[in-house]
C-alpha cells in the first residue's frame, strides 16, 4: 500500500550503525539495484564470486549516479566520464581520459562505499557517522534473529510509512493500541482488554521486558498451549530501531526481528523477519502465518497514513504513563546517544501497568 501524502516533521537520525537496505533475494549476479537509506542515496549489487556491496549512487567527479551507468560484475563503470570503481572498496581503477602525461593515480581516488553484509535473507549495509572514513576499524555484530534449533522456517514482511522514525518506533513498542489496531478474531478484540502487569530492566542501548507469560487474549499465543509445555515471551529493544522477541514453549520456539528504517529523516520503512520451528511439519502454516502476518503490518500501515494527516499539521503531542513510558525510554536513550551525554533511563528493573 501506498500513499501520497508526504513525510511529515523530520527526525534526527542515528549514524554508525547497521540498517536493513533491502533483501539478498532481490540481488543477482553481475545485477545491481538502488535504494534510499536515511536518505543515503545506495547503488546495492552483487559481483560474479557472489560478494554483495552498497556504494553511495553517486560518482565522485561529477555526481551523476553511479546506477545510471554499467556493472559488468567485477566493476562499477560510470555513465558520464567512463570512470571504473571496485564496488566493495569504491577504489577507481580506471580514467579513460587519462594519457601518458597526467600524473594523476586514479587508484587513490575512491567513491564512498559501505561495509555491506546478508543475514537472515536481508542485506545490510553498515552507515558510519560523519567524518568516519571509509571503513570503521570495528563494527559492531551485524543484526540477526536468534534460533534454538537447526531446523526452522522463516518469512519476511514490509511496508512503507509516511511518518518519521520515531513516529514508527513508538508506535512499534506502543502496548495500548492492539485492540483498537488490530481486532481481529484471530488476534484480539476491544471486548479483551484487561490490566496487565510488565516487568522491565535496563540492557546496553535498551531495555527488556522480563521473560514472562504472553498474553491471554492473543489467539495466536493460546495456540502454542497444544505442546503442553510453559509457554514464555521476552521483548528486547534496541536502538537504533530493533525489537526482539522470542517465545519459548520448550523445544518450540518462534523468534521475530522487527526494525523501524529511516529511508528519509520524514519516512521510514518496517521490515519484520520471523523464524520459528512451530507447527514445523504442519502444511501450509508458512502461507497461512504470512498471509495473517502481513494483514497485521497492513492495519499499522493504515493507521500511520491516517496519522500522517494529522502530524502534516505538527500538533502539540503528549505521552502517558505507563503505556507510554517505553516511548519515553526510547527518546532519552536517543539523545543520549545523539549528544554523548546522559544516563541510561533506567536505573534498574521497573515495573509498569496498563490495560490491554
Amino acid at each position: 500500500m501506498t500513499s501520497n501524502l508526504q513525510g511529515g516533521p523530520p527526525a534526527e537520525l542515528i549514524f554508525g550503525e547497521w540498517y536493513p537496505a533491502g533483501r539478498s533475494a532481490g540481488l543477482k549476479k553481475g545485477k545491481t539495484t538502488t535504494a534510499l537509506l536515511c536518505g543515503v542515496p545506495l547503488l546495492l549489487g552483487r559481483k560474479n564470486d557472489g560478494t554483495v556491496f552498497a556504494m553511495r549512487d553517486l560518482c565522485p567527479h561529477r555526481g551523476i549516479p553511479l546506477s545510471a551507468g554499467w556493472f559488468d560484475g567485477n566493476e562499477v563503470q560510470c555513465k558520464y566520464h567512463g570512470w571504473k570503481f571496485e564496488p566493495c572498496s569504491g577504489q577507481c581503477t580506471e580514467i579513460p581520459s587519462l594519457t601518458g602525461l597526467d600524473i594523476l593515480q586514479p587508484t587513490k581516488i575512491y567513491a564512498t562505499s559501505y561495509p555491506c553484509e546478508e543475514r537472515d535473507g536481508t542485506c545490510w549495509v553498515y552507515l558510519p557517522e560523519a567524518g568516519a572514513g571509509r571503513r570503521t576499524a570495528e563494527l559492531p555484530p551485524v543484526p540477526e534473529v536468534p534460533k534454538f534449533s537447526a531446523k526452522f522456517r522463516s518469512a519476511h514482511l514490509t511496508a512503507d510509512l509516511p511518518c518519521n522514525v520515531d513516529h514508527g518506533i513508538i508506535g512499534l513498542m506502543d502496548p495500548a493500541h492492539g485492540p483498537f489496531v488490530h481486532q481481529a478474531w484471530w488476534w484480539r478484540s476491544r471486548a479483551s482488554i484487561h490490566e496487565k502487569t510488565k516487568h522491565f530492566e535496563p540492557i546496553p542501548g535498551g531495555f527488556r521486558i522480563s521473560s514472562h507469560a504472553p498474553s491471554a487474549n492473543s489467539a495466536p499465543y493460546k495456540l502454542l498451549g497444544v505442546y503442553g509445555e510453559p509457554i514464555t515471551t521476552t521483548i528486547d529493544f534496541v536502538l537504533p530501531n530493533r525489537r526482539y522477541e522470542t517465545i519459548r514453549a520448550g523445544e518450540k520456539w518462534f523468534a521475530s526481528l522487527t526494525t523501524v528504517t529511516p529511508v528519509t529523516a520524514s519516512t521510514c520503512r518496517i521490515d519484520v523477519y520471523a523464524a520459528w520451528n512451530v507447527f514445523y511439519n504442519v502444511p501450509l502454516v508458512k502461507t497461512i502465518a504470512t498471509f495473517f502476518g502481513a494483514r497485521f503490518v497492513r492495519q499499522d500501515q493504515e493507521t500511520m497514513i491516517e496519522q500522517a494527516q494529522g502530524l502534516r499539521f505538527r500538533p502539540a503531542l503528549m505521552l502517558i504513563d505507563d503505556a507510554d513510558q517505553p516511548a519515553k525510554w526510547y527518546f532519552a536513550l536517543k539523545q543520549a546517544r545523539l549528544t554523548g551525554i546522559g544516563e541510561h533511563p533506567l536505573k534498574g528493573p521497573v515495573e509498569l501497568h496498563w490495560r490491554s
